[in-house]
């Protein structure tokens, strides 16, 4: 695949349709539900997303009209986005963590006519915002399970997902369909996603059809994915970055999407998928990091010292292709693997990935260096939702830890003032929804202005920060806070750093710990404490996060070191406004509520 005219010139939902005449028993989804799999294949997938398209359409959406998914990742999510597709309408992602609040700007502000629930609890967060959507005219709810606590008048707004399918089954009317596939355009818009809001309210991000073919061979060629390629579905389909690898890709290349039991089984799921090809933001892959550090600190001294030595041994072939790799490297890594790699692989569910990403936020270069001395095939992408998705990532045996690798196929890119990085190419997306202004901020002859701030190292790019988060302190030095948090996030103690030294003498931080990992510390050492307060508030636990810190300033310039910080007594909070739905910081709203705590550091 040498260039975007590779891919058909088809949109996704006519590409969907012609997966289904040239391939219709082929296995696309399988789906786990009460611990079994279940098998779907492409006709059954297109036939049921017809359905249910139809179904829409007999409850009085017109064509172009909005319709809302709230719900976690199961097949019904992307049945429903492809039916929507499939009738001309366009598809509107929330987060189903998001409270009643963010739920109904978002409904409203998209002016969604059928909004799609997951359950009664997804349900409920509409109904409470009725006053403020007069557009809203039906829901769809997946569960049914307590539907008849509703209230009469609720009931009467409300149809299941099966009555929508069946609705459009029995209506027998695919020639619809055919006839808005007849018509449909490659800069149709296919999709809305709504940025997280990290400074305000969320944007609803047009992606047209023709910016998710533009952006399909780049990580197709990237990240060498091919027709057996099969890939666990767990996060939010509402953003872009699992888009890309459980709708745009799939349905393009035609591989196998897998949709485990529920978000708090993805690890058991995917001991039993073992995907070829693994999508974890930052946090799961910190996550994975202490699951296994503290794995190893329950083993025996022993074990420990071996595992100690054997990691040692491969540290230096964490960034060195495997074709370069000499007889004793790989005689020695194939000792560690025996022994000690293969079985943390497969406690991880990751033995058989041929490709595992990170991307959506920075990521602790030590976290990627660990898992590559495992044998992990971790590479580090980078994409935004305006530029739908992936556009830049290391080719799989070419990985300069620390930087993001060379952008993708089709993508044009160049640094423009204060080394802010621009892109071009037919993934910049469409614009935001009923925001011109902001439309004409973010694109300029037809350059998508990023926000982020890069530097070229060794033909690689490195995001050095937000153009907005760069910091200037009292004494005039720039500072770079991603760098220094996650200097610090990389100790398996630190689950969020946040960083204080705007107009500041020096470095500031206040700091959350990993409540999990330092819960299994603390027993180990018989320190009593009753909850995350109380653990906070030990003295063991300060001198401990004290000393990861001075451990992390060893890795900083002078002007970078943290000199003093404040334990948080409590994690952040989405529904407190501190995180986004994607657990990004919200600056502005920590500051503000820690204001107090900030002054201390500096008296």
């Amino acid at each position: 695949m040498n260039h975007p005219t590779a891919l058909p010139e088809l949109t996704l939902a006519q590409m969907l349709r012609e997966r289904a005449r040239a391939a219709p028993a082929r296995l696309g989804i399988r789906q786990k539900d009460f611990g079994i799999w279940k098998p779907v294949s492409w006709g059954s997938y297109y036939l049921r997303a017809c359905h249910f398209g139809l179904g829409l359409r007999a409850l009085g959406l017109p064509e172009g009209g909005h319709v809302g998914v709230i719900a976690e990742n199961r097949i019904e999510w992307v049945l429903a986005q492809m039916g929507v597709s499939l009738v001309g309408a366009v598809a509107v992602g929330v987060y189903s963590t998001s409270p009643t609040s963010e739920v109904a700007y978002v409904v409203a502000h998209a002016d969604i006519e059928i909004m799609v629930c997951e359950d009664q609890e997804q349900a409920e967060k509409v109904l409470a915002a009725l006053e403020q959507l007069p557009r809203l005219r039906k829901i769809v709810v997946m569960e049914t399970k307590g539907l008849r606590s509703f209230a009469p008048e609720a009931r009467q707004l409300i149809a299941t997902f099966d009555e929508v399918e069946q609705l459009g089954a029995a209506s027998g009317n695919l020639a619809l369909i055919d006839e808005v596939l007849a018509h449909q355009t490659l800069d149709d818009i296919g999709l809305m996603i709504y940025t997280s809001g990290s400074t305000g309210k969320p944007k609803g991000a047009m992606i047209s059809y023709r910016n998710i073919r533009g952006v399909v061979p780049g990580i197709v060629e990237r990240l060498r994915l091919t027709a057996e390629t099969s890939h666990l579905s767990y996060l939010p389909l509402c953003h872009v970055a699992e888009q890309m690898l459980t709708t745009f890709a799939p349905i393009y290349i035609g591989s196998q999407v897998n949709f485990g039991e529920s978000i708090r089984t993805v690890q058991e799921d995917l001991r039993e998928v073992a995907p070829t090809m693994f999508l974890g933001v930052p946090r799961i892959w910190e996550k994975m990091h202490a699951t296994i550090s503290i794995k190893l600190q329950e083993t025996g001294r022993l074990r420990r010292v071996l595992f100690r030595q054997a990691y040692a041994a491969c540290q230096g072939l964490a960034e060195k292709p495997r074709a370069a790799w000499s007889i004793k490297e790989k005689l020695v890594f194939g000792l560690s693997y025996w022994t000690f790699f293969r079985a943390l692989q497969n406690f991880i569910g990751l033995r058989k990935a041929q490709v595992a990403l990170t991307g959506a936020a920075p990521i602790p270069p030590d976290v990627v260096r660990f898992f590559r001395v495992l044998g992990v095939p971790l590479v580090e992408v980078y994409g935004l939702t305006e530029s739908t998705g992936m556009v830049t990532g290391h080719p799989i045996d070419q990985v300069i830890v620390g930087t993001v690798g060379t952008p993708t196929l089709g993508v044009e890119h160049r640094i423009g003032e204060n080394g802010e990085l621009l892109l071009r190419g037919d993934m910049v997306f469409a614009g935001y929804y009923k925001n011109p202004e902001a439309t004409a901020t973010s694109i300029r002859d037809g350059w998508l202005y990023t926000g982020d701030v890069v530097r070229e190292e060794g033909g690689q790019l490195k995001i050095v920060d937000r153009l907005k988060d760069i910091m200037i302190t009292a004494g005039g030095k720039n500072l770079t806070p991603s760098e220094i948090e996650n200097t610090m996030k990389g100790s398996p103690f630190i689950k969020e750093c946040i960083i204080v030294a705007e107009g500041r003498k020096f470095v500031g931080a206040l700091v959350q710990i990993d409540f999990e990992v330092m819960s299994q510390w603390a027993e180990a050492r018989r320190i009593a404490f009753t909850h995350f307060r109380s653990l906070v508030e030990r003295p063991e636990v300060r001198a401990l996060i004290d000393a990861e810190i001075a451990q992390g300033n060893t890795r900083l310039a002078q002007v970078s070191h943290i000199r003093k910080f404040h334990l948080l007594t409590k994690e952040l909070d989405h529904d407190d406004g501190e995180v986004t739905a994607t657990m990004k910081v919200r600056r502005s709203s920590i500051y503000k509520t820690y204001a107090a705590e900030i002054e201390a550091l500096y008296h």
